[in-house]
C-alpha cells in the first residue's frame, strides 16, 4: 500500500541531528523512540549521496521487519526523499544476491545476515556508508554480527549508530557499539582493556573467576566524556510534545489450589503432572517457569503445555470490553499465552507489513505481538492508544521499545498501558525491576535467590 506523501517540516532538534551526521564521519545518535531517527538519517543520506557526492552506496543494518518495512515506508512518506531507491537484501540466499545487484542508493539487511554479507564480499566491501539501526543489538563483543562488521570497519568511510537504549543493562554494553563507530579510539581496542579500566569485579565463582562487574566510582562521567564528541543523546519529552502516558496495574488472584502448584514449583523446583514433570534446573529456568505459570500454563519436560488457570484471560476480557471497541495491542511472553489469547478472542497478529498497515488503518481491533517482534522501529501509533501486557518481559530495552510503538510522535491520544499481574508471583518482581531500570541477569538471579531464601528460612 502506497503511503500518503507528506512535506517534511523538521523540528530544530531534527535539523541539528541531521547536521551532526553530516559533520561527523562517525556519529552515534542515542535518540529516544518517536524522535524520528529514520527521517533524520535519510535526510543526511540524501545530501551525502546526491548533493555532496561524498558516498555512493549506503547499507542499513536493522531488525528484520524494520529492514523490510520501516526504511522503505519512510522514503515513501516524505516528499524530499522520493528519489531515493531502496533494495532489500532479505529472503533466501538467491533473493539476497539478486537484491545486491539491483541499482539502488540504499540497501537494507537484517542484522542476522551481516556475517553472510561480509563473507560474500570478502575484500571487495562496496558500502562506503553504513547505518546501524538499533546499535544496541551489537552490544556483545563475542557475537558473530559484531565480529563480522569489525572486519570491514576500516573500509567504511561513514558510519551512523542509532538507538534509544545504548546501555539497557549497564555501561559494559557500550564498548562494542562505540568500537564500531571509532575503531577503538575512545574506549580502547579491546573489551577486556575497557572493562579493567572502568569496572571492578563484584562477584566471583569458585576458582576466583569474576562473574559480575560494577562500574568504578568516577568511571561513568569519564566514559561519557570520552564519547561526547561523536555521540548525541536526546529525550523525547525535552524536544517534542509527547502524548500523555498512563500506567495501570490489574491484579488477578490465583485460587488456593492454583497457588499451591505455583508455590510447589517455587519451593521444590519440580512439579509432577499425571504423565510428565516440570523441572526447573537453574535460576533462569525457574524464572521462566514461574512466569509461565503466572500467565496460566507451564511447559513440561516434553514441551507440552500444562494448563493451570485462566485468571489473566478473564482480566484481559474485562480490559478489552472496557476499551469499548477501540483497538488494543496485546503483548505476550510465551507461545502458550499467544495460543490461549487467540483461542478466546478474535485477534490479528502483527507480523507482516500488511498487518502493520491494517492496524494503522484501524481494521484490527485486537492485535497480539511478542515484544521482541515489535520492539524496534515499527510505527503503530496511528492504529490505537491502548497496550495490554499479558506477559511481562525482563528486558527493559524490549519493554521500552514495545511501549514506544504507540507512545511516540504522531500519537494523537493519551496512551494507556495496562499490566496484568498475578498476585504473589514473580510478576511483581519483574515489574519492580522494570520500574527500577534494573533488568540485568543479576537482577533475575537475585530475584530467584530471594525466592529460594524464603523457603530456607521456613
Amino acid at each position: 500500500m502506497k503511503l500518503k506523501v507528506e512535506k517534511y517540516h523538521p523540528h530544530e532538534y531534527q535539523r541539528f541531528s541531521t547536521n551532526f551526521i553530516l559533520t561527523h564521519r562517525a556519529a552515534g545518535l542515542f535518540l529516544e523512540c518517536g524522535l524520528g531517527k529514520s527521517v533524520i538519517t535519510l535526510t543526511a543520506i540524501k545530501e551525502l549521496l546526491h548533493d555532496r557526492f561524498e558516498v555512493s552506496k549506503v547499507l542499513v543494518i536493522a531488525p528484520l521487519r524494520v529492514a523490510n518495512t520501516t526504511w522503505f515506508d519512510e522514503v515513501q512518506k516524505w516528499d524530499h526523499l522520493s528519489d531515493l531507491k531502496i533494495s532489500k537484501i532479505l529472503g533466501c540466499k538467491q533473493e539476497r544476491i539478486s537484491a545486491l545487484y539491483e541499482k539502488a542508493d540504499i540497501y537494507t539487511i537484517n542484522r542476522e545476515n551481516v556475517p553472510w554479507l561480509v563473507e560474500f564480499y570478502k575484500n571487495d566491501w562496496p558500502f562506503d556508508m553504513v547505518i546501524i539501526d538499533e546499535l544496541s543489538s551489537f552490544k556483545s563483543p563475542s557475537a558473530k554480527r559484531f565480529k563480522a562488521l569489525k572486519k570491514v570497519r576500516h573500509k567504511i568511510k561513514r558510519i551512523v549508530g542509532l538507538t534509544g537504549t545504548p546501555a539497557p543493562n549497564g555501561l559494559l554494553d557500550i564498548w562494542s557499539q562505540i568500537y564500531l563507530l571509532d575503531g577503538g579510539e575512545r574506549l580502547g581496542r579491546t573489551f577486556s582493556g575497557y572493562r579493567s579500566r572502568y569496572f571492578h569485579p563484584r562477584k566471583y565463582v569458585s576458582g576466583g573467576i569474576p562473574t559480575d562487574y560494577a562500574i568504578n566510582e568516577d568511571a561513568e562521567e569519564k566514559i561519557y566524556e570520552k564519547i561526547s564528541d561523536i555521540c548525541i543523546s536526546m529525550k523525547a519529552l525535552e524536544h517534542i510534545k509527547m502524548p500523555e502516558i498512563i500506567f495501570n496495574q490489574v491484579e488477578v488472584q490465583l485460587s488456593e489450589k492454583e497457588m499451591q502448584l505455583y508455590r510447589k514449583l517455587e519451593r521444590d523446583l519440580l512439579l509432577k503432572f499425571e504423565n510428565s514433570d516440570v523441572d526447573a534446573a537453574n535460576a533462569a529456568v525457574l524464572s521462566n517457569k514461574l512466569l509461565q505459570m503466572s500467565g496460566g500454563a507451564v511447559y513440561d519436560e516434553f514441551g507440552d503445555v500444562q494448563h493451570i488457570h485462566d485468571r489473566k484471560l478473564d482480566a484481559l476480557e474485562d480490559l478489552i470490553e472496557a476499551a469499548n471497541g477501540k483497538p488494543v495491542l496485546i503483548y505476550y511472553a510465551f507461545k502458550h499465552e499467544r495460543d490461549q489469547i487467540m483461542k478466546h478472542f478474535e485477534t490479528g497478529d502483527i507480523n507482516t507489513s500488511e498487518d502493520i498497515a491494517k492496524w494503522n488503518r484501524g481494521e484490527t481491533k485486537i492485535a497480539i505481538c511478542h515484544p521482541a517482534s515489535a520492539g524496534h522501529g515499527l510505527n503503530l501509533q496511528e492504529g490505537g492508544c491502548t497496550i495490554i501486557w499479558f506477559g511481562i518481559t525482563w528486558s527493559l530495552e524490549l519493554y521500552q521499545q514495545a511501549n514506544a510503538r504507540l507512545w511516540r510522535q504522531g500519537q494523537k491520544q493519551a496512551v494507556v498501558i495496562h499490566h496484568i499481574l498475578t498476585k504473589e508471583t514473580i510478576d511483581h518482581r519483574v515489574i519492580a525491576a522494570l520500574g527500577n531500570k534494573d533488568t540485568s541477569q543479576s537482577a533475575l538471579i537475585d530475584a530467584v535467590k530471594a525466592i529460594m531464601n524464603k523457603y530456607k528460612e521456613v
